[in-house]
């Protein structure tokens, strides 16, 4: 699969979040960023609905250079333990029209 893959996703935190100092999530927060740029993804758009969708604290939409490093940041996630903290739907895609 050539060009960018784009990944969409719904996000809420689990109990365990909320269990971490503001330290431990900052932390936290510090490791997925460094995952993302050791990949080479970004982040398009992050966005806030809890004024409207109760059941998400956040969606937003993410960009990768390509198949494998959606599947390397996977991989990195799973090492820090992220889907501990972290309960999301995505879904994966590639611009449309194709380029």
């Amino acid at each position: 699969m050539a060009g960018p893959i784009y990944k969409l996703f719904l996000n809420r935190f689990t109990a365990d979040w909320y269990r971490l100092s503001e330290k431990e999530r900052n932390d936290h927060m510090a490791k997925v960023s460094g995952i993302m740029d050791k990949v080479g993804g970004k982040m398009i758009i992050l966005c806030t609905p809890a004024w409207s969708a109760e059941q998400w604290a956040a969606f937003g939409v993410t960009e990768f250079p390509d198949i494998e490093a959606v599947q390397k940041s996977v991989e990195l996630f799973n090492e820090i333990d992220h889907y501990r903290y972290v309960e999301a739907e995505t879904m994966l895609g590639t611009q449309y029209p194709p380029t």
